[in-house]
């Protein structure tokens, strides 16, 4: 633990991606084996399963360091990271021990379902023979907590670096489904040393459109088509092998069984790149009800025949074997549309809309893409090969602008990391007649200076206190953005927004001036009819 330990410090001391790089790529050259490959799990998100809750690690760490709970409980909410708090109130270790990074994961993992007094043993004597450093990663590597600040490209570069190997080539071999307690460094570094079958590949990324389209210049140029609102995926149908796997290379292929005649009919060697939908019939239902089934690992008769999938594919990324990537995407698309118009009718799988005009013909499709159940558009240069991840330049989302209500702060309470002491998670409320009723809550958007003076605020406003959470005076008025609005019998609003965020901190507004709850269900109303849909 103490070489990952140093690892980690040398990684958080800089921001220079040169430095974080070099750092890496001699670890992956010195470091032992076995853990080397932890390493790249860890980094790639590839953590243990929780074999202790937070309430258990607080009650077992306050008596290991002799303090009263309450009296941790203050030091937590001060530190506002547990495994900070654990690792600065644990008394020096009885004895210094150098497990290995290999050794400590295998043994944590290994008391999984094991009963509490002896995952409480484990615990506490593992505590004991770590230094401070070691015990922050290891309270960190318990809680599910762990992260490095280390991209997946940046990862990719550095184990190039270290073995000489392509960092492109490098990035398809750590795709795919592999457990690090059973996997080689050299069957993920060397070539055929995993299995090849069933592996994706790196997904291609777009980054988001802040200028105005025609600043990308002739829009001949580029193939526009919908930003469709469902799971990127891949298809992969080589010899032997049908898989179909997310972006965040989860294998779900037994989650969408209406996929499995498509592995009759497509050729083998194929790789396809696209979107899995709930399908209406002749176009995508609201993410909502694909939502049903994402969490599901089995999928009942009832939400397969109400939600069915469909695969609305964007590239063709291999054919009869032959890696396409490096070819344009012109050519790509031509040998994409060929496939599949060779394929029999009625199968859950078409080619994703393209849509066609000049920069202002594409701005008024745009603007209808809530009808379509879309985003908004793709701009993709035609010229472009298929990257691994994100490459400025190539590939564009034009998304719409979200929605937006203006609420009021109810609750506040602080963050993790390096804003442990501001107060940066609010709860957001809207009016209900002469109530105010909570209905989501948000902890992004604003600058350190903004979260900075609301946390000074809130020292000064606050009516009461649950643990880390305060209840506030509602005066605070902010601008809520969010992509999607959906019936939420969970919540007291009976709404659940998707993917809220702070836009702007409403100065100019008092509590008196918010959006009501009837106007959140008149847009939930809105949304869920056919016909476009715009946000106040």
């Amino acid at each position: 633990m103490k070489r990952f330990a140093a690892l980690f410090n040398a990684l958080d001391a800089t921001t220079r991606t040169g430095e974080k790089t070099a750092a890496l790529a001699e670890y992956f050259r010195s470091a032992p084996e076995a853990d080397r490959v932890w390493t790249i799990a860890l980094l790639s998100g590839r953590r243990p399963k929780r074999i202790v809750n937070a309430t258990e690690l607080r009650l077992w760490a306050a008596e290991a360091a002799a303090v009263p709970l309450w009296l941790f409980e203050e030091c937590y909410a001060i530190a506002g990271d547990l495994a900070e708090t654990i690792a600065r109130l644990l008394p020096p270790p009885e004895r210094e021990t150098d497990l290995s990074l290999d050794a400590t994961l295998r043994a944590l993992i290994a008391q999984g379902g094991r009963p509490e007094p002896e995952r409480r043993s484990f615990v506490t004597g593992v505590w004991a023979g770590l230094g401070p450093d070691e015990r922050f990663l290891f309270n960190k590597l318990m809680t599910g907590g762990f992260r490095m600040g280390v991209s997946s490209g940046l990862m990719t570069r550095a184990l190039a670096q270290a073995t000489g190997v392509e960092a492109a080539v490098m990035a398809h071999r750590l795709m795919g489904d592999w457990d690090p307690a059973r996997t080689r460094f050299a069957d993920l570094t060397e070539d055929g040393g995993a299995a090849e079958g069933a592996r994706p590949y790196p997904f291609a990324l777009a980054s988001p459109l802040e200028a105005a389209p025609d600043s990308l210049g002739a829009p001949e140029a580029f193939l526009a088509e919908w930003k469709w609102d469902g799971i990127r995926g891949q298809i992969i149908a080589r010899p032997g092998t049908f898989a179909i796997w997310s972006r965040g290379e989860d294998l779900i292929t037994d989650r969408f069984p209406e996929f499995a005649p498509l592995q009759d009919h497509l050729p083998p060697g194929t790789v396809l790149d696209g979107e899995i939908v709930a399908w209406g019939g002749n176009a995508p239902l609201p993410f909502a009800d694909l939502q049903k089934r994402i969490a599901r690992k089995t999928v009942p008769k009832k939400l397969l025949a109400e939600a069915p999938g469909h695969f609305l594919a964007y590239d063709l990324l291999e054919a009869k074997g032959v890696d396409l990537r490096g070819a344009p995407l012109s050519e790509r698309r031509a040998h994409l549309e060929s496939l599949l118009a060779a394929l029999p009718a009625g199968l859950p799988l078409t080619p994703s809309t393209v849509v066609q005009g000049d920069w202002e013909t594409l701005a008024k499709i745009r603007a209808t893409a809530r009808a379509q159940m879309a985003e908004g558009l793709m701009l993709k240069r035609l010229s472009s090969p298929y990257h691994a991840g994100r490459k400025r330049g190539d590939w564009w989302k034009w998304k719409l602008d979200p929605f937006s209500v203006d609420a009021v702060m109810l609750y506040a309470q602080s963050g993790h990391g390096r804003r442990a002491n501001l107060f940066t998670d609010f709860t957001f409320a809207v009016r209900d007649g002469n109530d105010l009723v909570p209905f989501t809550k948000a902890y992004s958007g604003l600058t350190d200076a903004e979260f900075a003076e609301i946390t000074r605020w809130v020292g000064k406003h606050t009516v009461e206190r649950f643990g880390p959470v305060r209840r506030v005076v509602p005066e605070l008025v902010f601008e809520i953005g969010f992509e999607g609005i959906q019936a939420s019998p969970r919540h007291k609003s009976g709404i659940a927004l998707r993917f809220p965020r702070m836009l702007r901190w409403r100065h100019d507004k008092g509590v008196d001036e918010i959006d009501t709850l009837e106007s959140l269900r008149a847009l939930l109303r809105q949304v869920s009819m056919p016909g476009p849909t715009t946000a106040d």
